[in-house]
């Protein structure tokens, strides 16, 4: 293809750095390996970073069909120790490594940088200046001028937020080129204009129900859109439309508006971005779902939103779009979708009882006859042999099949003449296997159920009945479990709600036969129906069932207490008659509602085997495979399938298909694109295309306009001059002052390239150097120590008590311990939001009640279970431990740099060697019985066991010293507890 060789060529050269965009599905996995197979040799070295683990592996195999074998395509992961590392970078070759252990290796020196060929980025849209692709890219450009770095994106809607993101990406990744190549370029338009695949769109429109359904979610998501508006002013959300709405990244557009204001927004405008994304995903579900699957879905939404469903539930706290009049269309629709229900007659209950008492006596005359149920007894007229016994009487079933079932398989049905009509000879390229390709895993699985339990014989809209049966008897199953999972938890929150009524009778329990043995299990059965027909009986003319363990007498109606909603109480009666149904049918037969199909075995010999098994011809294999990323390039070349059924809408494995065709120019495909007309499925594609060339367009525009980045060469030595003036001092007697030479330096823990905060370091001309430390993460001085935390790692390090014993060890390691709390970026700069804040404030009315004697207010007593109140409590315990508070990585350096003014340097090999087990220098000679009797005392570890020694010289000498003396040493909870523990004896003698 002229704009694949074109674009290959010029990405070719070794001396050019440059960032290429190019459109999804277009082959962009493809070029790299192309460019990987120019540049492989042993004396070259190529980094290839930010790639996933499922792009390493289909690079490496695209590798190996290029033939790049020996050795191909090396991944360095973290299993791999040090040394490998250090000989396989020495090796040359390619080489794909996380960012996190590349930035080591290059402090540490492991990676000879100067000998690095070139660098591969991938997912170039994600570099930022707090992005570790930025640290390298610093560190690579330091020592190395003259290798390359050739940066790749196919994501072009991820580069035109902010102000010129295309110029920030350029100046993080220090390059000055760009290629842009949108699917109406020149040259790509020239490549894939001339061989066109027979494309046939077949637009079927949705079902009456579906269309009910689908406008009232827009409706709902229109509401709650103007709704999310109306209650931030403030903000610019005027960009937020419906169309937005259809895609993921709206979430993150919303978030990214009320992240700085997320400590000030309530409660229901977090339930309204909430919801937004439910609604979505509603859309979604709608036309990629069978109709239980979604009235399921819906009913999971109405329990989780169930004022049952928690005891301090709110009003308030409800997703608002429940109470509206579209929602209550879509309930009634999706459940009108799959059944409805009928009204049961006395007369028919009193009808199909005596029917079911007719049977019992036959099946008691049958055991007595010693005949087997074969099944030909006598059947009432009235009797509907066809309605399966796990069906209730009032429900009748609906069970109504997507509309694009029925067109994939006339779709399928319509291939297949045209392969029987044709049939493909050896000498034409391609096969004739099918290749249907839908959204998800999901929907594969749904496709596949449906066409192996096709009725062909069935009427238009029916085929899929046996299917839908099945999945009717799994949902009904799953309906019981709902009321008994529903029961509970209303038990749990109302005890005076709990029934107290007897148990289901044990089958044992009933009377037996006091004459022949033959008649024992007959009469007990037949007892036993008797029993829940009558129970049955009961229940339909107002009575309590015996024998049962739920009874509505004794409870409220659900639909009846303080705010249920309407579709909440009709669930709940709906699922608590669902489930007294099978239990009192659990009785009667042994079949069970999870159960679905019987097994056989069939005896097969060789002739019956081989026709029966075996592989199927192409002509008669339809493979159904979900959207993927550039792997979906290889399944084609593989596969070869000259019929392709697009189930869903996918503007990326479209331009694959143009690819394909045009790779293949003797090969007739023909593509059958499916998709509901007049749906969000349509819009959401179109959207999608809109968007990009939008994106394009805007990234071409900035490129023309563009002031081209000053690149800052930052070489080894060139901060010499602005280190030196830093750490001179003006401390001295006389007025002198003296000069360091040494560059300014912090030692950073491993685990801490995790964040961003070493980059920020780095970029502020700090020598970084990694080490594994066990007290603290960073060592500013030879006194100072520093903790961070973040937000979340504060919390998490609060409940498990981390954070006491890392300050503790801290305090006795260090003069000058701090504890850093960092906050994220463009974020809000709090720990509770406003409401809570003002809850301790909130009076409980005009005049408050005077609290008894010895309580006092919940607004006046302190929370202890806050982080205020825990933060309170670890500054009282250690009084020398000091909170710093950070609102982001660049305060943070500022941070760093001020407190390192006029102080000395670190050493690594001691700040590593504080609080380690294994010192060479320290406890040489030392007795190792008494090593181990110390190490098994209570609040002596690995990590102190050598200081502690260092403090004392025996045993006995630590036996001997008082409570404050051990505290001194261990700490105060630690010492208290070996104290204790060495003097329990005294206790137990002078008590």
């Amino acid at each position: 293809m002229l704009y694949f060789n074109n674009l290959a060529a010029q990405l070719s050269d070794p001396t050019e750095s440059s960032l290429t965009l190019l459109a999804r599905g277009l082959g962009l996995r493809r070029l790299i390996c192309t460019l990987l197979k120019v540049f492989d040799s042993p004396k070259s070295l190529i980094l290839i970073i930010n790639a996933t683990a499922e792009e390493e592996a289909g690079i490496g195999e695209e590798l190996g069909v290029m033939g790049c074998r020996q050795p191909g395509l090396r991944v360095v992961g973290f299993e791999m120790p040090r040394k490998d590392r250090q000989v396989l970078y020495r090796k040359g070759g390619l080489i794909s490594v996380t960012s996190r252990i590349l930035t080591v290796d290059m402090l540490l020196s492991d990676i000879p940088i100067d000998m690095i060929t070139g660098i591969i980025v991938m997912h170039a849209e994600k570099v930022t200046a707090l992005d570790s692709t930025a640290f390298i890219t610093r560190m690579y450009r330091a020592k190395n001028q003259a290798g390359f770095l050739k940066a790749f994106s196919d994501q072009p809607e991820h580069i035109t937020s902010g102000m010129s993101p295309l110029r920030n990406i350029l100046k993080e990744l220090q390059i000055r080129t760009v290629h842009i190549y949108p699917r109406f370029h020149e040259e790509i338009q020239k490549s894939l204009e001339p061989r066109k695949a027979d494309v046939y769109e077949l637009a079927q429109p949705m079902s009456e129900s579906m269309s009910d359904i689908h406008e009232a979610i827009v409706n709902c998501m229109n509401a709650t859109l103007n709704e999310l508006k109306r209650s931030n002013t403030t903000l610019d959300l005027d960009e937020l439309d419906i169309k937005s709405a259809y895609f993921r990244s709206f979430d993150s557009m919303v978030r990214r508006q009320l992240d700085p204001i997320w400590h000030k927004v309530g409660a229901r405008t977090k339930r309204l971005v909430s919801d937004l994304s439910v609604l979505r995903n509603l859309l979604t579900y709608l036309l990629a779902y069978d109709p239980l699957a979604f009235h399921a879905y819906l009913e999971t939404i109405v329990a989780s939103n169930s004022s049952a469903s928690s005891s301090i539930y709110s009003q308030e706290n409800q997703s608002p779009w429940l109470t509206m009049d579209a929602a209550n269309t879509i309930f009634t629709v999706a459940k009108r979708r799959c059944y409805i229900n009928i009204p049961v007659s006395d007369t028919d209950r009193h009808r199909k009882a005596a029917e079911a008492e007719q049977d019992a006596g036959w099946e008691v005359l049958d055991e007595i006859e010693g005949v087997e149920q074969n099944g030909k007894r006598p059947a009432s007229e009235n009797s509907n042999e066809d309605r399966p016994w796990w069906l209730p009487e009032d429900i009748s079933p609906i069970l109504e099949e997507p509309p694009k079932w029925n067109l994939l398989a006339e779709t399928l049905h319509e291939i297949e003449e045209a392969i029987n009509d044709k049939p493909g000879s050896f000498l034409q390229p391609g096969s004739d296997t099918v290749l249907v390709m839908t959204s998800s895993n999901r929907t594969c699985a749904l496709l596949r159920e449906y066409l192996d339990m096709l009725d062909l014989d069935a009427p238009k809209g029916e085929q899929g009945r046996p299917m839908m049966m099945r999945r009717l008897r799994g949902y009904l199953g799953w309906k019981a479990d709902l009321h008994a999972s529903i029961q509970n938890q209303a038990n749990a929150n109302h005890p005076s709600f709990k029934r107290d009524a007897a148990p289901i009778l044990n089958p044992g329990d009933a009377g037996t036969s006091s004459g022949d043995g033959v008649l024992s299990e007959a009469m007990k059965k037949k007892d036993r129906d008797r029993r829940d027909r009558a129970a049955r009986r009961r229940r339909v003319r107002g009575g309590a069932p015996a024998g049962a363990n739920s009874s509505s007498s004794q409870r409220p109606k659900e639909s009846e207490q303080e705010g249920l909603m309407k579709s909440e109480g009709v669930m709940i009666d709906e699922a608590e008659k669902i489930a007294d149904f099978f239990a009192a049918n659990s009785a009667t037969t042994s079949k069970t509602p999870a159960a679905t199909t019987n097994v056989e075995t069939v005896q097969l010999d060789n002739v019956e085997f081989d026709t029966n098994y075996g592989l199927l011809p192409p002509e008669q294999t339809a493979i159904i495979r979900a959207y993927s990323d550039d792997t979906d390039d290889q399944v084609l070349a593989e596969i070869r399938p000259r019929y392709i059924v697009m189930y869903e809408p996918n503007q990326d494995f479209i331009r694959r298909i143009e690819v394909y065709r045009n790779a293949n120019p003797g090969l007739g495909v023909r593509v059958y694109f499916l998709f509901y007309a007049m749906s969000c499925e349509e819009h959401k594609y179109l959207a999608g295309l809109r968007r990009e060339k939008e994106s394009f367009e805007r990234l071409i525009k900035e490129r023309g306009s563009m002031l081209m980045p000053i690149m800052d060469e930052r070489r080894a030595g060139s901060s010499m001059g602005d280190a030196i003036v830093r750490t001179i001092s003006s401390r001295i007697a006389g007025g002198g002052k003296v000069a360091t030479t040494a560059p300014s330096q912090i030692i950073v823990d491993m685990r801490e390239f995790w964040s961003t905060l070493p980059n920020m370091l780095h970029a502020s001309n700090l020598k970084i150097i990694p080490a594994t430390l066990l007290v603290g993460d960073y060592i500013l001085t030879p006194d100072m120590c520093v903790e961070r935390k973040s937000i979340p790692d504060l919390l998490s390090s609060f409940n498990s008590g981390r954070l006491y014993t890392q300050c503790e060890l801290m305090s006795v390691h260090y003069k000058q311990p701090i504890l850093l709390i960092e906050f994220e970026e463009h974020k809000s700069f709090s720990l509770k939001t406003v409401a809570e804040i003002k809850s301790y404030a909130k009076a409980t009315g005009k005049y408050p009640k005077k609290p008894p004697a010895g309580k006092s207010l919940p607004g006046e007593t302190p929370d202890f279970g806050s982080v205020q109140a825990k933060l309170v409590l670890l500054a009282l315990s250690f009084p020398r431990v000091r909170i710093i508070w950070s609102s982001s990585p660049y305060a943070t350096s500022e941070i760093f740099t001020d407190l390192k003014l006029h102080n000395p340097e670190p050493d690594p090999a001691k700040a590593a060697a504080v609080g380690a087990e294994d010192d060479a220098d320290v406890g040489a000679g030392v007795n190792l019985a008494a090593e181990e009797l110390l190490r098994s005392l209570p609040g002596i570890t690995a990590k102190n066991a050598r200081y502690v020694m260092g403090k004392v010289a025996s045993v006995r000498e630590l036996c001997g010293l008082g409570l404050g003396q051990v505290q001194e040493i261990l700490g105060v909870e630690p010492g208290k507890a070996c104290w204790e523990f060495i003097h329990h004896g005294d206790k137990v003698l002078s008590g």
